[in-house]
Order: C-alpha cells, then structure tokens, then sequence
C-alpha cells in the first residue's frame, strides 16, 4: 500500500478507469497497488498506461517488436534496481520470474546481470538500457554496434530505450510515493502453481 498518498476507493473512479483496473484484478486476481496509485490523478493514470501498454505490449497498438515480453520485463527489472525502486524491482521481477520461467532470474539480474544465467543478446540488451538509465548523454554510435551484432534492428533499440527511460519516471514516482509492492507479487513465478480442480 502507498504509505504516503492514500490510495484512492476504487468506487470513486471513472469508470473507464475502474473497469481496467477490474480487468486487471480479474486476470492477476488482486489489484497491484500501482493502478490504484496512479488513479488519484485520472488524466496522468490514462497517460501513464497508454504509453505503458504501447512499450511493454505493442501489439495492443498494432505494432511487433522482436523484444519478447521476457525481455522487456528484464530491463525493467534491471533499471529499476539502478534507480533503487522496490515497487518497480518486486513486480516486474514477478513478471518477468513467469515469461522467462526461470525461479531465479529477478535475483540475479537485480543483483548483477552481468553474472546472471541469461544469454549474450539479454547481456547486450542490458548493457544499453542500463547506459540509458544512468550515462544516456555518453550514448555514441558505438554502443549500437553490439546491440546490431546481436540481431537488434534500430527500432529493437528505440524500445530497449524507450522502456528503460518510461520507467524510470515510473520509479521515480513509486519512490517518492512510497508506493510498496503487494505481498503476492513476491511468490509469483518462485514457486510452481498449484493446479485447478476440475
């Protein structure tokens, strides 16, 4: 629960605001605490997640990216520890645990991804994102010929930009806030799912 700005009642929204976040709720099965948040500010909320769902799921708006959403998860996660964001480091590790199907993957890349079990082409993803995240005035021509070596197209790269700098406002705002992570976020993916009856 946000500590420092109440988290709105869910009643009290617009609805077109409250029906996505009960559509969140359906699919998760609990309201993450960032929709909520976020919601006490309506044209900032519809903001925020319009570009967040055209960078994390492009297809929603008609675009492909060769960015999978393990991937895309992975930088989040990655920046997000640089910027010392526990919301943001907690649930999107939980996401990205469950696509990459790898228990252990969140520890180590939030913790050092250069010694993570992850591949060459995650390594040189990551090692982009994080010059965006804390030297992107140093960027030159030659921090894209690693990521071109491994099979990224410059639109590849303008996402792998485009999610680190996204969410490094989305840290900045859940930090100040002090915005926490909802406890079911910190088994997700850890632990193999019970299955259901029937």
């Amino acid at each position: 629960m946000s500590t420092r700005y109440p988290l709105p009642e869910l009643n009290s929204l617009p609805e077109d605001i409250k029906a996505k976040i009960l559509a969140v709720q359906e699919k998760a099965g609990f309201i993450p605490n960032v929709f909520l948040g976020l919601a006490r500010r309506p044209a900032e909320w519809r903001a925020f997640f319009a570009y967040h769902d055209a960078l994390m799921e492009p297809e929603s708006v008609g675009r492909t990216s060769k960015l999978s959403k393990g991937d895309r998860e992975m930088i989040v996660t990655t920046t997000s520890s640089a910027n010392g964001c526990l919301y943001c480091v907690v649930a999107h590790g939980a996401l990205l645990r469950i696509y990459e199907k790898k228990p252990l993957v969140t520890d180590q890349v939030a913790t050092n991804y250069r010694k993570a079990d992850i591949t060459p082409r995650q390594k040189a993803m990551l090692d982009f994102a994080m010059k965006v995240c804390q030297r992107s005035h140093e960027l030159g021509e030659e921090d894209f010929a690693p990521l071109h070596a491994h099979g990224f197209d410059d639109e590849d790269i303008w996402d792998i930009a485009a999610i680190t700098a996204f969410f490094g406002l989305s840290n900045r705002i859940a930090s100040f806030s002090s915005m926490m992570p909802n406890p079911e976020f910190y088994l997700m993916g850890r632990v193999p799912r019970e299955k259901k009856a029937g």
